[in-house]
């Protein structure tokens, strides 16, 4: 039995040092791969990296996907300037009119940069008009209307409650001519295309392209004031980006710009007849050119808002509508006086110049601005 007793203590014993070495060995062999796994630095990339070399075809994928991740880079580079901007609008309690304000700051960069396409279009050569040329409206299927008259300048008077009178009409004016400054309120508005214009349309004979809308009759214009000496303001601004709101917007465009540029009485909103017919061109043959017939629009505080300057608008109005009676018959159609104010409460020398309609070409209203500068020329000389 004491035998017995002492061979089963050997194997105990051989036993629990078996258990300790294996325990040992479990354990080193844990610290040995943990320290060779940081040595490798193995990771998701490493272990592409590896794949990358053994297997060609997965290197051409994993290159695939890093190029994709550049090129996203930039556009989140965008979306960040964007985003930032939002950002700081919500974080200084924007309202309504400061994602507007916003939105119309990036509507004139937008503009600027455009601009200086529509610029690079122009002929910096002048022709001035030349005078005591034949002159013949071409037919047109729309009639002309007028309810007043004053030696030669027809007015057609749409109010509800202005009596115009013969003082009324009396074209004595005093209006600094020190600056013009020329805008577009319906800045899109643009012709029946031709080659030399031709255009991506935004709406109905509507484009943002500054070569084929109404900024560049307005340049036409610039140029030729600027050839006889007058120092002209072009705004350029998109205002109709939101058409329903478009006067709201170039009021205060144009009243900034009033501020910067004191003594400023003379404002030329530059429009196109909104007859959407495009088989309707007004036009009128001056030698040998074509060009598209104008019309004032004169507001008025018909319409029971504020405007004190209207009478003295019409005046100026009917001013140079007489020296172009006497120029170049048929040039202008008659004037309008209107109810809305079209923001001509801003100063005694505002009006709307309606340049053509849908069924002009731009070719006919650049000859029209030739034409009109030289009355005006005449007019605030």
């Amino acid at each position: 039995m004491i035998n017995l007793a002492v061979i089963e203590l050997k194997d105990i014993i051989k036993y629990l040092i078996k258990i300790t070495l294996l325990i040992a060995i479990i354990v080193g062999l844990t610290k040995y791969f943990s320290g060779f796994k940081t040595k490798l630095n193995i990771d998701k990339n490493s272990f592409l990296s590896c794949l990358d070399t053994v297997i060609p075809s997965i290197r051409s994928v994993n290159k695939k996907e890093q190029n994709a991740k550049n090129n996203i880079e930039p556009l989140k580079m965008a979306l960040g300037v964007e985003l930032g901007m939002m950002d700081s609008i919500e974080k200084n309690g924007a309202n309504t009119e400061n994602v507007e304000n916003a939105a119309e700051n990036v509507v004139e960069n937008e503009t600027s940069a455009e601009n200086a396409i529509g610029n690079n279009n122009i002929d910096d050569e002048i022709q001035e008009a030349e005078t005591g040329l034949k002159t013949e409206v071409l037919e047109n299927s729309v009639p002309e209307k007028y309810t007043s008259e004053y030696n030669g300048v027809k007015i057609r008077n749409e109010t509800d409650n202005i009596k115009l009178t013969k003082e009324m009409l009396v074209p004595e004016v005093d209006v600094n001519t020190k600056n013009i400054l020329i805008y577009h309120t319906h800045t899109c508005e643009s012709y029946t295309q031709t080659d030399n214009y031709k255009y991506k349309a935004s709406g109905n004979f509507r484009t943002k392209d500054l070569n084929c809308n109404m900024v560049r009759v307005g340049a036409e214009l610039e140029k030729y004031l600027k050839h006889y000496g007058y120092n002209v303001i072009h705004d350029t601004t998109i205002y109709d980006s939101s058409y329903s709101q478009s006067y709201d917007r170039s009021l205060k465009g144009v009243a900034k710009l009033l501020e910067e540029n004191k003594d400023t009485d003379i404002l030329f909103d530059m429009h196109r007849d909104a007859i959407g017919d495009s088989s309707y061109a007004p036009t009128v043959k001056i030698g040998d050119d074509e060009a598209a017939q104008l019309m004032f629009v004169i507001g008025s505080n018909g319409g029971g808002s504020e405007h004190d300057n209207w009478n003295e608008n019409l005046k100026l109005a009917i001013k140079i509508q007489e020296k172009a009676n006497e120029l170049y018959p048929g040039l202008f159609k008659p004037i309008v006086l209107r109810d809305s104010r079209y923001n001509q409460q801003l100063a005694k020398g505002a009006s709307i110049i309606e340049v053509g309609a849908t069924g002009n070409t731009m070719e006919q209203c650049l000859n029209s601005m030739k034409y009109l500068s030289k009355v005006l020329s005449e007019v605030l000389k």
